[in-house]
């Protein structure tokens, strides 16, 4: 990959693997946005940023530096996505889906917005799951201001933490509002290291994320996934418990698709999802 500097962005050539819209669209976050002109604009790690294809080439707002800072790590450039993707491409099902899917790529997220976020989105669609977070972070996020608009950073544990229920009841989060704040308060007095945990055998991180009120199987995979970039975890949902049923059946062990069963998932859940009815 060849990294070129220009005003206001930097272009990334041959960076393999990245579709914008398939890695902001395939549900493992919620603060990214498709413009009209198919760029997309989000929030992530305390930065605003745009991001856009162009031919073959990748652009992403900032300089050189905030590159190397914060969005190499955070698109997750240094694993080789198409080597994964050989991988993982072990029966007729799975090189369909994993060619289809060629793009996705799972970030690095933040750690306590991963979490919270996944809370929120138990039991919830995404375009209300996007509504909430945002009201979310417009009360309680710092004000950011990118290319002449305000955006809102994800609020900070602590802060959520020193909140009450009553507090939550403008983002219209319901049964949720309790959870979100049991899990701030858990990450806010270190009882909870989402850093520490990260670096923990994936089984002891799930049990810990399950020891949360409101956080269960799901929940527990999709951050063990998406905020503590555990690749073998195989989050289940509607769309991925058909997918295994129809292809593989009762008995199906991830397993086989290790270490990289997560980034299998991803791939399974687009194909099956985007392909439903065909």
């Amino acid at each position: 990959m060849r990294l070129i500097e220009h005003t206001g962005e930097v272009e990334l050539i041959g960076a393999g693997d990245f579709d914008p819209s398939l890695i902001f669209e395939c549900g493992q976050c919620f603060r990214w946005n498709a413009g009209e002109d198919g760029a997309y604009t989000g929030v992530a790690l305390g930065r605003a940023a745009r991001v856009r294809r162009e031919g073959g080439s990748i652009f992403i707002s900032g300089t050189a530096a905030d590159f190397e800072d914060v969005w190499r790590g955070y698109f997750d450039l240094e694993l080789d996505y198409e080597s994964v993707r050989n991988q993982l491409s072990v029966d007729t099902f799975m090189k369909k889906a994993c060619a289809y899917g060629a793009g996705i790529r799972i970030m690095r997220q933040d750690k306590w917005e991963a979490l919270c976020s996944f809370i929120i989105s138990q039991c919830n669609n995404i375009p209300r799951i996007k509504k909430i977070i945002e009201s979310l972070c417009s009360l309680y996020g710092d004000r950011v201001v990118f290319e002449g608009g305000d955006y809102c950073t994800f609020p900070a544990a602590e802060r959520i933490a020193a909140l009450s229920e009553g507090d939550l009841a403008p983002i219209r989060c319901g049964y949720r509002a309790e959870y979100i704040l049991g899990a701030a308060n858990a990450v806010a007095s270190g009882a909870l290291d989402l850093e520490a945990l990260s670096r923990a055998a994936q089984g002891e991180a799930r049990s810990a994320l399950k020891a949360l009120r409101g956080v269960g199987d799901k929940v527990a995979d999709c951050v063990l996934l998406y905020g503590l970039h555990m690749l073998d975890s195989f989050p289940l949902d509607v769309w991925m418990k058909r997918a295994v049923a129809a292809n593989y059946g009762s008995g199906f062990d991830p397993a086989v698709f290790a270490p990289y069963a997560g980034i299998a998932q991803q791939y399974m859940f687009h194909y099956t999802r985007s392909t439903a009815g065909q």
